[in-house]
This record gives structure tokens, sequence and C-alpha cells, in this order.
């Protein structure tokens, strides 16, 4: 994303400065709670791994990968370190994994929805003061006040990298966690083959994201849940507008 801002005719450096922002802020907030819901869940359904070896924490530190890092502020996505989790310790280790894999993609849209709150609530007190007022869901500045436009920029930016890394780990490829998802359906013999070539995968994604091939891809549905997030965290304040 980075990379499209820089190339963009209308480049606007604050512009710029305010998605680095709002990238490290998942680096070191998000990423790390994307990476605690999987140990947590994991640590529910009986695999105590990730807690025995200090991952289940939010202390950034502990889930920090820097190529994974590098390209979330490059092209928008990316990963952390993944949280060991061992499916021999579940009861089901197929439906175990699968619940655990998906932790991580629901803590980004809650991380979402959490976000277009605060979006909706910086809004209304613009609104009440009479410094903003809401046409059709569009904010529109009555005002020339630069730093509010990029406050609720950097909260739009939060908004569309949550539900970009929740799109992006939904992908069934491994080591994806949509891929663990999609495990929990298929015969062993097709699990097998899928972790045979795990490498040559991984490889193809990364490959993908360099050439944004993955951004192309995903863009309807982000910008489909970007529309559904905003409509749905404006709901609580629409009657003040």
């Amino acid at each position: 994303m980075l990379l499209s801002l820089l190339r963009s005719q209308s480049f606007d450096l604050i512009s710029v400065i305010v998605y680095i922002a709002s990238v490290l802020m998942i680096i070191f907030l998000v990423n790390p709670l994307h990476e605690c819901a999987h140990g947590w869940m994991a640590y529910k359904l009986g695999d105590n791994t990730a807690r025995s070896q200090g991952r289940l924490t939010l202390n950034p530190l502990a889930h920090i990968d820097y190529m994974g890092s590098l390209l979330m502020l490059l092209v928008g996505f990316g990963w952390a370190k993944p949280v060991p989790v061992n499916a021999r310790h579940f009861k089901n280790p197929k439906a175990g994994m699968a619940i655990t894999a998906l932790a991580g993609p629901v803590s980004n849209l809650l991380a979402a929805l959490v976000f277009g709150l605060v979006y909706n609530t910086i809004v209304l007190i613009m609104v009440k003061s009479g410094s903003a007022m809401v046409v059709s869901s569009m904010v529109f500045l009555k005002s020339d006040i630069k730093v509010m436009e990029y406050v609720l920029m950097f909260f739009q930016f939060l908004i569309m990298i949550n539900i970009s890394l929740a799109v992006f780990n939904l992908i069934p490829i491994p080591p994806l966690d949509g891929s663990k998802i999609l495990m929990a359906f298929l015969p062993d013999k097709a699990i097998f083959k899928i972790y045979q070539y795990q490498l040559y995968f991984s490889i193809a994604l990364f490959i993908l994201l360099m050439m944004g091939g993955v951004s192309r891809l995903l863009l309807p549905v982000q910008n489909w849940l970007f529309s559904g997030i905003n409509w749905l965290t404006s709901l609580p304040f629409s009657w003040a507008y």
C-alpha cells in the first residue's frame, strides 16, 4: 500500500507518514493481538504450547517477523511470527486447528470494528462542534482542519489494513490461516499432499505479493467489507447526524 501511495499522482508526504504510523500500530498492537488470539484459542481447546513458549502475550517483541512487517508496510499484506500449535493436544485435531486458525482473522475484523467505532465517534464530535457534516455516509469538513483530516485518515487506514489482513489470512494457501480451515474438510491424503508442497505454495504466494497480484485479487472483497464495517459502525451514531 505504501508503494501505491508513492506512485499516486496526488502524492502527499503527510498521508504517507500517517499510513506508516498506522502500519506501526498494526505491527506493535494488532499483530500481537492476532497471534495471541491463535494461542488463546488453542489453549482453550487443550493445547498449552503457545503459553509454555511465552507466546500467549501481547508483547510485540514476542511476535514480530521482520520480513512480514516490511511487506505489510510496502504492500499492505504481511505476517507476524506464527504461534506454535500442537494439534495432537486437541480432542478433534482438524476442527481444533480450524477454529484456532480462524481466531486470528476474526481478531482483525473485531479490531476493524473497534477502530470504526472510534472513527465515527470522532466524526460525531466534529459534527456536534459544527466543524463537519455527514451526507450519505460521506464526511465533509466545513472548515480547513487538516489535522482532523489526517486523524480520520489514520483510522481509515487502520480499518482497511485490518480488513486486508483478515482477508489475506483467509486465503486457503499454506502457511496462511485459510489453509488450516480448509484442511478441516479435506481427507488426510489431500492434507499430506498440501504439506508436501507447502514450500512451493509459500514461494508462489511471496512472488504474488511482490508483484501486486494478491492486492488486485482481494481488492473487491476488501472494499465490500470496508463499506460494510463503515456502515455497521456508523449505525449507533446515525441518530445524531
